[in-house]
């Protein structure tokens, strides 16, 4: 297998110990017996590799980091991954994109200089921004998952943008909004997809650049990681901080004067959030802070948490749907009415899995952190 020696050793793959524990804990291993993280790591460090680049279950990896944290040795096994897909599909294998590719066909329109957007129509006369502004809101693809989502889902994925700025007008905040935002790239990345990531970071940079922002909220865990990890630590780029909504609530808590919800909730951890970005306790003290909002911890939950199934529009198929329905079913285990999520991702899929359900439907409501937060708000 063409792959570099130095990419093994930056993400520890030579230090494996073969123990399974990756294989363990990993949840589409739980639904797949084909599936082995450590057989796929042994058989691109020790055995050539040449099946693993051919074998299909290499999409199916979610990238979750459930694997690296039990690793007694560290191995960065979702990197790993990703280094193995960037030579496979430069040699021309690819998975089974969910949707008909179109997701994935759009983040690579977006890498295209000469597109010309218009991504700023959901911005309604009750909300606040400004062209210049200390603080840049960053909408991420939920304008394109309101267009492909919200008949079929009953659900809106832009709601979830107008009242992040609903909540940072509450602060008054009159954040800035680029009319001409592309996607992070964050599924490209993970997918292999280097050179057409390396575009988008560098358009999306020089627009954070130029609009002089020095906070940027979003409410998108895949674009929080992506902008602080892989865009501005990696190239050194100081003085700018990104900020999840979760991050920024829970910052301001004493701000916020909240109605009264009376809701039994539970917490659906993203990974990006969770694992990648070590962001816990701040959406559950914002939640906490409303006034009759009972949080019931699922047993998976904070570092133990479950992915919701599938990643990057890639291999959604049976295992991604077992995951899904467990997750669902472990959610309404706890006695909550309501399942948050905190990510427009997962909510998307735990919403597809019960979509179409008729006999076997899990009854439970799905809410956004963020609407949630918007709909207690005073005033």
């Amino acid at each position: 297998m063409e792959l570099a020696t130095e990419e093994f050793k930056k993400n520890k793959a030579f230090l494996c110990l073969e123990c399974g524990k990756c294989t363990a804990v990993c949840p589409i291993s739980a639904y797949d017996a084909e599936f082995s993280p450590r057989k796929m790591l042994a058989d691109g460090v020790f055995y050539g590799g040449d099946n693993l680049i051919n074998e299909n279950r290499l999409w199916s990896c979610l990238t979750c980091l459930l694997c690296s944290q039990r690793c007694p040795v560290d191995v960065q096994y979702s990197e790993y991954m990703r280094n193995v897909r960037e030579v496979a599909f430069k040699q021309g294998q690819w998975g089974e994109p969910s949707h008909g590719s179109a997701l994935l066909y759009i983040m690579e329109m977006t890498a295209e200089p000469k597109l010309k957007q218009n991504r700023t129509g959901w911005i309604n006369g009750n909300l606040k921004t400004k062209a210049k502004s200390d603080v840049l809101f960053w909408t991420g693809c939920l304008p394109y998952y309101q267009d492909f989502f919200a008949k079929d889902l009953d659900f809106s994925p832009i709601s979830i943008a107008v009242d992040s700025v609903k909540i940072l007008n509450y602060l008054n905040i009159e954040p800035a909004v680029l009319d001409n935002e592309r996607c992070c790239g964050h599924d490209l990345y993970w997918l292999g997809q280097t050179e057409k990531f390396e575009k988008l970071k560098e358009l999306n940079l020089k627009a954070i650049e130029k609009s002089g922002a020095k906070t940027i909220v979003t409410a998108c865990p895949e674009c929080a990681y992506t902008l602080k990890k892989l865009y501005l630590e990696k190239s050194g780029v100081k003085g700018v901080e990104i900020k999840h909504i979760s991050e920024l609530v829970a910052e301001n808590i004493d701000s916020f004067e909240f109605n009264g919800l009376e809701m039994k909730v539970t917490f659906q951890d993203p990974c990006r959030l969770g694992r990648f970005l070590d962001v816990y306790e701040q959406p559950r003290k914002a939640m906490q802070a409303i006034p009759g909002v009972e949080l019931k911890e699922m047993p998976h939950s904070k570092r133990g948490a479950v992915c919701c199934g599938t990643t990057n529009w890639m291999n959604c198929g049976a295992s991604s749907a077992k995951i899904q329905r467990a997750r669902l079913s472990e959610a309404k285990g706890t006695g909550a009415e309501t399942l948050i999520t905190a990510c427009p991702k997962c909510r998307i899929h735990f919403q597809c899995s019960n979509c179409g359900q008729k006999t076997d439907k899990i009854d439970i409501e799905m809410k956004d952190f963020t609407n949630l937060i918007a709909s207690a708000i005073s005033g």
